[in-house]
């Protein structure tokens, strides 16, 4: 991940609107399964970058977090759906959620096992690191139990009611928090780091 330069960002922001997409697409379909049509009437059931990219968030964020961290911490524009037309409550709510995040997860893996194929030919390899690197890096960021992230919906599911209406009450400020966190906390950026790195070492080993 280091020495990036004008090639790599190249990479990096076409791989960001690859994965990002296939993320939010997964999030709208599994929406749609679970009987809750509002994403796809939105237009979010696409491939389409276009249609999921936020300005701060997609493109802004993960280029200086990547310039100055060398992990990039990233999100897209959210999915919307209306938990009442979702099958099993909380728990498909915590579904939707999760199912953007572990897909990253599960793309991330196929890289991994891509780059032995691909072990003798090194640009091909560089390239699939990138795209591991930063689909574990998406999976890893959206988990974090903070909202608006997914994890946050995932947590919700399970957590008891004083925790539940904790969540409820930083949710307008919560993504205040995590930019915070990010931008001037250097131990929550320490922490992605490790579970990045650790993630990632993982799915070279598979």
């Amino acid at each position: 991940m280091n020495g990036i330069n004008a090639t790599d960002l190249i990479w990096y922001l076409l791989v960001i609107l690859v994965s990002l997409s296939i993320h939010e697409m997964m999030h709208a379909y599994t929406a749609f399964k679970l009987g809750d049509t509002t994403a796809q009437e939105d237009g979010r059931i696409s491939l389409n970058p276009l249609v999921h990219i936020d300005p701060f968030m997609t493109i802004v964020l993960p280029f200086l977090t990547l310039i100055s961290f060398g992990v990039p911490v990233l999100a897209a524009k959210p999915v919307p759906f209306n938990p009442d037309r979702v099958k099993y409550d909380d728990f498909g709510a915590a579904m939707i959620a999760a199912a953007g995040p572990v897909t990253n997860l599960a793309l991330a893996a196929v890289a991994g096992i891509l780059m032995h194929v691909f072990i003798s030919n090194p640009s091909i390899l560089h390239v699939l690191d990138i795209f591991l690197s930063l689909n574990v890096a998406l999976f890893v960021f959206n988990m974090i139990p903070i909202p608006p992230l997914d994890g946050s919906r995932v947590l919700y599911a399970f957590a008891p009611d004083s925790v539940r209406a904790f969540m409820e009450q930083i949710e307008q400020f919560g993504i205040f928090l995590i930019f915070g966190l990010v931008l001037f906390f250097q131990p929550f950026v320490n922490l992605l780091v490790t579970l990045n790195e650790s993630i990632r070492s993982f799915l070279l080993r598979l």
